[in-house]
C-alpha cells in the first residue's frame, strides 16, 4: 500500500526534519503514528498524500513509484486516499449533510443513491441532529467529526487522520477509533496520528510508528 525507501525531507536549506525513513504499510492494517510535538508527524502524512515531495529517497503508493508521476496520475492516486487534517477544509456555504456528501456528488452519484449512507454515518459520529447546520455554527469538535465523516464516505483504500480525536471527549474519541477499526477490517489501511497515549493503550493490537528526532521507530 505504502513504501518508503531511505526518505529524507528538509525545508529550504535547513537541516533534514525527517531522515532515512524506510518502512511499509500493508493493505488492511491499522497503525498509530505518534511522537512529540514538532517531530514531523504531519509532514510524514503529507509525504504519504504526495502534497510534499521528499528531498531524497523513494515513495511508492499502491504499487507505483509516486515521486515522479505527472499531475493527472498523482491526482488519481490521491483519490484513493481519505484525509482528515487539522484544518478541516469544510465549505461554509454547505450544510453538514452536503459537506459529507460532496465527494460522492463530485463523482457523479445521485443523491437518492447516497442519502441513506450519509445520514447513517452522521448518526454514527453523533451529528444526526446537526445535518442541516452550517460549519460556522458548529463547534470545533463537531467540525472535526464532519471532516471525518467526509473522509470515510468514499471508503478509501488508505485513510490518513491527523489528531482526529483532538477536539472530542474521551467517549467520542473511542467511538471514532472503533469506526476507523471497522473501516480497517473492511480492507482500508488506516494511519492515525495522535498524542493520546491512553487512547492508544485501549487499542494495543495496533502497530505504533514513533517519530523522534527525525527518525522512525516501529513497534509491532
Amino acid at each position: 500500500m505504502v513504501r518508503f525507501e531511505n526518505v529524507g525531507l528538509r525545508y529550504g536549506m535547513g537541516p533534514e526534519v525527517l531522515q532515512d525513513l524506510s518502512f511499509s504499510i500493508e493493505p488492511g492494517t491499522f497503525q498509530f503514528l505518534t511522537g512529540p510535538s514538532g517531530a514531523g508527524k504531519t509532514s510524514l502524512m503529507r509525504l504519504m498524500l504526495l502534497s510534499l515531495k521528499p528531498t531524497r529517497g523513494l515513495i511508492s503508493l499502491f504499487g507505483q513509484e509516486a515521486t515522479q508521476l505527472d499531475q493527472d496520475r498523482m491526482t488519481a492516486l490521491r483519490r484513493r486516499i481519505g484525509v482528515v487534517f487539522q484544518d478541516f477544509r469544510l465549505l461554509d456555504h454547505l450544510t453538514t449533510y452536503e459537506n459529507v456528501g460532496l465527494p460522492l456528488r463530485v463523482r457523479g452519484k445521485e443523491e437518492a443513491v447516497y442519502r441513506a449512507e450519509v445520514v447513517e454515518l452522521l448518526k454514527w459520529v453523533g451529528l444526526g441532529d446537526r445535518m442541516h447546520a452550517y460549519p460556522p455554527v458548529l463547534s470545533g469538535g463537531e467540525q472535526q467529526r464532519v471532516a471525518i465523516a467526509r473522509a470515510l464516505i468514499m471508503q478509501p483504500e488508505l485513510l490518513l487522520a491527523d489528531e482526529p480525536t483532538g477536539n472530542v471527549d474521551p467517549t467520542m474519541a473511542r467511538r471514532l477509533i472503533r469506526l476507523f477499526v471497522e473501516l480497517q477490517r473492511s480492507g482500508t489501511s488506516v494511519i492515525v496520528a495522535t498524542h493520546d497515549l491512553s487512547l492508544m493503550d485501549q487499542f494495543d493490537d495496533a502497530r505504533r510508528l514513533v517519530l523522534g528526532e527525525g527518525r522512525l521507530h516501529i513497534y509491532e
